[in-house]
């Protein structure tokens, strides 16, 4: 598996962004892999965003995946879904799921990450990298444990926590395949500008 880019894109209302809206300036700009963040939104409402960005990526020919639930992530036409270590277990995940729908894990140590690398993972995220960020963290994992991963898998990696624009290259250096980020880009002053230059990181 490929990225087109190492800016893994957000979707998150964070800021009170509306997510089909933030989804398109993402594409807009050049962003082709989308992950869809939504804690705090009822079933309906997340299947109708899901269905609404799943077309517009489509349209682009971006990746779209839906954060914890393969049941809306299957629904709405998405390419993926990103699973966190309490939610629905991948093996349970590969058996409903078509046979090129892609599948994320988040991982915080190499036991994770060897473990989601042996169930079939297609990617996993790892992290927290720094401290802040969308859930306020109060320590990072550093780079060093990122390169630890890094050379206990193959898999790509998607490092996340606290990255801003600034310390992309550090993570991509110490062997992500992409950062995500969130709080950085979603109150940022001139979002397309933003996103426009996390997408010309190579």
């Amino acid at each position: 598996m490929i990225f087109a880019s190492a800016f893994y894109a957000m979707v998150d209302p964070l800021a009170g962004h509306d997510p089909v809206a933030l989804a398109e300036v993402f594409l807009a700009r050049g962003a082709r892999l989308l992950q869809l963040r939504l804690k705090q939104v009822e079933g309906g409402e997340f299947l109708a965003i899901a269905t609404r960005i799943a077309e517009l990526s489509r349209r682009a020919n971006a990746l779209f995946i839906v954060n914890d639930r393969l049941d809306i992530a299957l629904l709405s036409g998405a390419g993926g879904v990103h699973l966190g270590q309490t939610d629905l277990p991948l093996a349970a995940a590969r058996r409903l799921a078509p046979p090129d729908f892609v599948i994320g894990i988040s991982t915080h140590d190499v036991a994770q990450a060897r473990a989601a690398e042996a169930g079939g993972a297609d990617y996993i995220g790892f992290g927290p990298i720094y401290p802040g960020g969308a859930k306020r963290t109060v320590a990072g994992q550093g780079l060093e444990r990122l390169r630890e991963v890094r050379a206990a898998v193959a898999l790509p990696i998607v490092a996340i926590g606290g990255i801003v624009e600034a310390t992309l290259p550090a993570v991509l250096a110490a062997g992500a395949n992409a950062g995500a980020i969130i709080s950085d880009v979603v109150n940022s002053p001139d979002l397309e500008a933003k996103v426009a230059r996390l997408v010309s990181i190579r």
